[in-house]
């Protein structure tokens, strides 16, 4: 089965702009590993959690970009591939990518204190209904994918 990787890949082009966004959102420098990588570490003092976050713009997939964003924690490695989207909220601390793969979307929170939470492979009706309705451990991936159904155009990717 030949893979239509065009299908799977992007909505919105990363940037080194959308990189320093981000850093300014975690109070840190980003770093280049390399043309088309860049690294951000942070560590939250109360809690002596470290994080790093990299943010690849773009690997060559058979002629096709796709974006992916790894997070190393202690005794954590998380990759979100197919990264077609971020929001990123100085007011509550937190960046959170999106990626999807055909009605399935995926979001990675990442908050400055060095935490971070992954809704893996959510159906579309669970990000489109009225989270109050869900079953208890359902609601936070509601609340957190639904900011996906305002993405369009014109969206802002930062408040």
């Amino acid at each position: 089965m030949e893979i239509n990787y065009k299908k799977l890949f992007m909505k919105h082009t990363f940037t080194v702009e959308n990189i320093e966004t981000i850093a300014k959102i975690f109070d840190t420098d980003p770093k280049p590993l390399g043309d088309n990588v860049s690294q951000l570490k942070f560590k939250d003092t109360e809690s002596d959690r470290k994080f790093a976050l990299e943010i690849y713009l773009g690997l060559d997939i058979q002629g096709d970009s796709m974006y992916m964003v790894p997070v190393y924690a202690k005794d954590t490695f998380l990759q979100l591939h197919n990264s077609t989207a971020f929001v990123a909220s100085k007011i509550l601390q937190k960046v959170t990518f999106f990626g999807t793969s055909g009605s399935k979307t995926s979001g990675l929170i990442i908050e400055k204190e060095a935490g971070c939470c992954l809704h893996a492979s959510v159906d579309g009706e669970i990000k489109s209904k009225d989270f109050t309705q869900l079953p208890e451990d359902l609601m936070m991936c509601g609340i957190a994918l639904s900011l996906t159904e305002s993405m369009d155009d014109d969206f802002s990717f930062e408040d």
